[in-house]
């Protein structure tokens, strides 16, 4: 999920879903939960979609109604986790800080979100990374490009610095630094600072100087 441009309709003036809106997302929202709880507790491979049906109480076609594939649940676990950070954001009225604040603030906000569920996190971040689109799939880095192009234009980045490039590196960045964060338990490194330490590494080269 992108964050909203500027001037698009805020979601508490949107129409409010109808019934039948409200009931798909209620039974969606159902099969999400039951699927991300079977993959904490008894691994991504090891679950199937009959286990998340009977799990959610509903018809095993329901459940690829709204997931054609497992898969599925791990890209929405991804929107999901996006959508979090960008509504605390835009609570914040992070855009009007500056780009590098507002980048900073990004990824705390998405470490944070690992930290506070260490256990799902490896999960699910490792099966996406196995069985997923993790490095393919763009939403995050069109996120970032958007917040670097937005500094950009506002002259505190660089003219000639490629914002697809910057926002394609700072996913790059945060997708490895997680996989690492996952890898041994108890964590070997905390992960807000060492994403901060990453940036402030990207943005030396990206700032116009002082």
């Amino acid at each position: 999920m992108k964050i909203p441009d500027a001037g698009a309709v805020p979601a508490n003036e949107a129409p409010a879903p109808g019934r039948r809106e409200r009931k798909r997302r209620q039974v969606r929202d159902q099969l999400y939960e039951a699927a991300v709880g079977l993959f904490v507790t008894q691994g991504f491979e090891a679950t199937t979609m009959d286990e998340i049906a009977d799990t959610a109480d509903v018809a095993r076609a329901t459940v690829f109604n709204h997931y054609s594939q497992k898969v599925g649940f791990l890209e929405e676990w991804g929107v999901r986790r996006r959508a979090s950070v960008a509504a605390i954001l835009g609570q914040e009225h992070a855009e009007v800080l500056p780009v590098g604040e507002r980048l900073r603030r990004y990824l705390r906000e998405m470490a944070e979100l690992n930290v506070a569920s260490r256990g799902e996190t490896t999960v699910l971040m490792s099966a996406s990374a196995r069985f997923g689109r993790l490095f393919q799939d763009p939403s995050l880095e069109i996120e970032l490009t958007k917040i670097v192009e937005e500094g950009k234009q506002r002259g505190e980045i660089r003219p000639e610095v490629d914002s697809d490039q910057a926002g394609a590196l700072l996913a790059a960045c945060y997708f490895t630094t997680v996989l690492r964060w996952i890898r041994e338990e108890p964590p070997p490194f905390d992960l807000p600072a060492s994403l901060n330490a990453a940036l402030d590494i990207v943005l030396t080269g990206i700032l116009t100087p002082s």
